[in-house]
């Protein structure tokens, strides 16, 4: 092992001492052109995970999990627990679509849309600025004793993390309750909903502790994806770094004999997990681009050319061209095509109601006045959004009479029923391999009418 690599060994964590103890990482505040695209992110999705649950298609909201009645409703459609199968395909997709975006882009996931991000950087550590002022200001306050203006400020921001982790904890409860129901909860005593007041509690709690101190340590320590960042990316992945080549030897601005870095630090101080690029691709590097903002910034006042940090691949921080479409990736669009085919067929055959044709318990059949009847269950499902009216039709031929007692009904979204068929032919019609045919009409969704069958049984000749 090289003295630099041993030297690079040797570095704590960003958000490490030397001695194995935290430091908390105070970011100093940046602007550039990735910062404002974060911002403009950040906002989108903050407003979007607010407003979905006001948003409806087919009479819910388009994202709604009611895990109590075992109803799930997604973009209009409507699913039960039968169809929960199918999640297989979303939450496969999102982790191999997460796989072929690292391989791609590194961890531009984590940077910009990841919830741990979004929240910390666009909300908490945005009331942290407002409430305490900049980095060396913050630094400084809390290195200093405790007086009234650090008591006001601390008591203020953490007032301010527990009522936005309250916030944010009964938007997330309106993901598996609907709106009204929760308005209903939040309006009445916590004892009459033990079970959604506890869960909110725990949720407020958590997410306070999360983001109030834990912070970065979740991405460091609990997450494992930026572990798996060293096996997903290769040199031709997008990642953040810093060219060597043109930056060392580091120096003074009129030094002529150094490179381009002039050892300011900014890189480190905006750096949200407090580690420094120039040491190379680090599992604890989010992909933010905070340092290129920083860089660049410093690099137009000292008249420089930016990008010295700048989004590249290790090929093209090496001077070596990098390439996008290569082996790794063109099999992942093989996988994904295939993944893709095989979810669209899934879901294409999901239907907006189940209709099976059963034999219940008891005789199969029943002979009398020279008239064999066989009684069937007809199990419907309704999985449209709302009320639904089937018409039940049997389909005459090999001389099968069909009675329904109730030749239609009405179910309501999810609901379910179980209805009587007879079925009846002349002994003397009977014939092998009969089978009874029901044709299941929803009136106004004629189109998606459907036939159940069932073996007709009698007496053997």
């Amino acid at each position: 092992m090289t003295k630099e690599h041993e030297d690079l060994e040797a570095q704590p964590s960003g958000s490490l001492s030397r001695d194995g103890s935290r430091k908390f990482v105070q970011p100093a505040d940046v602007r550039g052109r990735f910062t404002f695209r974060r911002d403009l992110i950040f906002a989108f999705l903050i407003i979007l995970l607010v407003a979905v649950p006001f948003i409806h298609m087919g009479g819910h909201p388009v994202l709604f999990l009611d895990v109590e009645h075992r109803q799930f409703f997604l973009f209009g459609r409507t699913f039960n627990a039968q169809d929960f199968w199918l999640s297989f395909f979303i939450l496969s997709g999102v982790g191999f679509a997460l796989i072929v975006v690292t391989t791609a882009w590194g961890r531009i996931w984590c940077g910009y849309t990841c919830p741990q991000t979004v929240f910390l950087e666009g909300v908490y550590r945005r009331i942290e600025r407002i409430l305490e002022g900049p980095r060396e200001r913050r630094i400084r306050r809390n290195a200093g004793p405790w007086n009234v203006d650090k008591i006001w400020r601390k008591l203020v921001k953490h007032l301010l993390f527990a009522a936005v982790s309250l916030v944010l904890a009964h938007v997330f409860l309106s993901y598996f309750v609907s709106l009204p129901a929760l308005t209903q909860m939040v309006m009445h005593s916590p004892a009459e909903h033990a079970e959604a007041f506890g869960w909110v509690a725990v949720m407020s709690v958590l997410l306070y502790a999360n983001f109030a101190w834990f912070r970065e340590q979740l991405c460091l320590v609990v997450c494992p994806y930026g572990r798996l960042q060293s096996v997903l990316t290769d040199d031709d992945s997008l990642v953040i770094g810093y060219d060597t080549a043109r930056g060392e030897p580091r120096g003074k601005v009129k030094d002529t004999s150094a490179g381009d870095c002039i050892d300011c630090g900014r890189c480190v101080k905006v750096c949200p997990t407090g580690i420094d690029i120039r040491n190379g691709l680090q599992i604890e590097c989010i992909g933010c681009a905070a340092c290129v903002d920083a860089c660049d910034e410093i690099m137009l006042k000292v008249k420089r050319k930016p990008g010295l940090v700048r989004y590249d691949s290790l090929l093209g921080l090496a001077g070596k061209p990098r390439r996008f479409w290569r082996p790794r990736l063109a099999f992942y669009a093989v996988l994904g095509l295939v993944g893709l085919v095989a979810a669209s067929v899934a879901f294409h055959s999901h239907t907006n109601f189940e209709a099976n044709l059963l034999r219940p318990r008891g005789a199969p059949f029943a002979t009398t006045e020279g008239e064999v009847r066989n009684t069937l269950d007809l199990h419907l499902v309704n999985k449209y959004s709302d009320a639904t009216t089937f018409r039940l039709e049997g389909i005459h031929g090999d001389a099968l009479t069909y009675v329904f007692p109730i030749p239609e009904i009405t179910l309501g979204s999810l609901a379910s029923r179980h209805i009587p068929v007879m079925v009846s032919i002349p002994e003397a019609s009977l014939q092998p391999r009969l089978r009874a045919h029901v044709r299941v009409v929803p009136i106004g969704h004629e189109e998606d009418s459907v036939i159940v069958d069932e073996p007709f049984v009698g007496p053997v000749h």
